[in-house]
């Protein structure tokens, strides 16, 4: 999921002739674009999404957004280490995916290949 997400402008500094910022958004920080919004200073809010800064926000609603993505657990989901999330989501005992195929000991076990039919067509 890609959220607009309120973030705090930390620093602003120039890359390959292009305004960025570095944000924070509620403990983790992110370079972000700022060409939409030229005149964005260090230490205001701006609403991003796909690291561009879109619209200026003010303090308390910035605050109020974030506590709310931090209690639903949408930063972690959007900022979050996706390996991390998708080893949080496996069930630790699961067996392999493929426990009924010809890789059931794990990858490449069984080496299959393709039908005979299929082999001569490649040739």
């Amino acid at each position: 999921m890609c959220l607009a997400v309120p973030g705090r402008v930390l620093d602003i500094g120039e890359k390959d002739g292009t305004r960025m910022a570095t944000v924070d958004f509620g403990g983790v920080q992110k370079e972000v674009c700022l060409e939409y919004l030229p005149d964005l200073q260090v230490g205001e809010y701006a609403i991003v999404h796909v690291g561009f800064a879109l619209q200026r926000l003010d303090e308390e609603s910035a605050r109020q957004t974030l506590a709310l993505f931090e209690e639903l657990g949408m930063l972690q989901e959007e900022f979050g280490d996706p390996w991390e999330q998708a080893a949080a989501h496996a069930e630790a005992d699961s067996p392999w995916p493929f426990a009924d195929g010809p890789y059931a000991d794990g990858p490449y076990a069984g080496e299959a290949t393709a039908p005979q039919e299929a082999q001569e067509g490649r040739q």
